[in-house]
C-alpha cells in the first residue's frame, strides 16, 4: 500500500492480511490499554469483529469508552484505524466466527460465559509507509540506522 492508493479497499485488504492487530482502548482515568487481538472477520465496510473476554480490564474499558484504535505494523508500513466498539450478543454470529484459535482463549469453548463478541465500526484510517514494498522498506530503515538519517516516507488519511 502507498499513500496514493489509501482507500477503504486497501484498508480492508491490509486488515484482512494481518494475523494480529493491536486494539487500544482508554480506561476511565484516560490510561490507554492495548491488547494483541485476532480479527475474526473484516467486512467490506472495514468493520472488524473480535472475540473478547467479558470480564477484565479490556471489557471494562470498552464498556466505559467505545472509542478504539486498531494498529497494524509491517516492515516499513503502519496502519492506524479509529473506530467505535459495540458489544454484540448474537449466538449465531459467534457460531459463524468461532474457530480453534478462538477456543484456545476460552476454557469452555464458545459456550464459555466469558465469551464476548465485539464489532469495531471503523471511522477513519491513517497510513504511514516507505515506498517500494517490504524489502525496499527494510533496506531504507537499515540504511537510515547506519547513516543516522531519517528513512523518509509519507502518510495519508482516509474517512471510512
Amino acid at each position: 500500500m502507498t499513500t496514493e492508493d489509501l482507500s477503504q479497499d486497501t484498508v480492508v485488504d491490509t486488515l484482512r492480511e494481518s494475523r494480529f492487530v493491536m486494539l487500544t482502548t482508554a480506561r476511565a482515568d484516560g490510561t490507554l490499554l492495548s491488547h494483541p487481538m485476532t480479527a475474526q472477520e473484516v467486512t467490506d465496510d472495514a468493520d472488524v469483529w473480535f472475540f473478547v473476554g467479558l470480564q477484565g480490564d479490556q471489557a471494562d474499558a470498552l464498556h466505559g469508552n467505545p472509542h478504539v484504535n486498531i494498529a497494524v505494523a509491517k516492515a516499513g508500513t503502519w496502519l492506524s484505524v479509529a473506530g467505535r466498539v459495540e458489544f454484540v450478543d448474537d449466538r449465531a454470529k459467534i457460531d459463524e466466527l468461532w474457530d480453534d484459535e478462538a477456543g484456545a482463549y476460552f476454557e469452555h469453548g464458545k459456550e464459555d460465559p466469558n465469551v464476548g463478541l465485539i464489532r469495531v465500526t471503523s471511522d477513519s484510517a491513517q497510513f504511514w509507509g516507505l515506498p517500494g514494498g517490504r524489502a525496499s522498506a527494510l533496506a531504507k530503515i537499515t540504511k537510515a540506522r547506519l547513516t543516522g538519517q531519517k528513512p523518509g516516507g509519507s502518510s495519508a488519511t482516509t474517512e471510512l
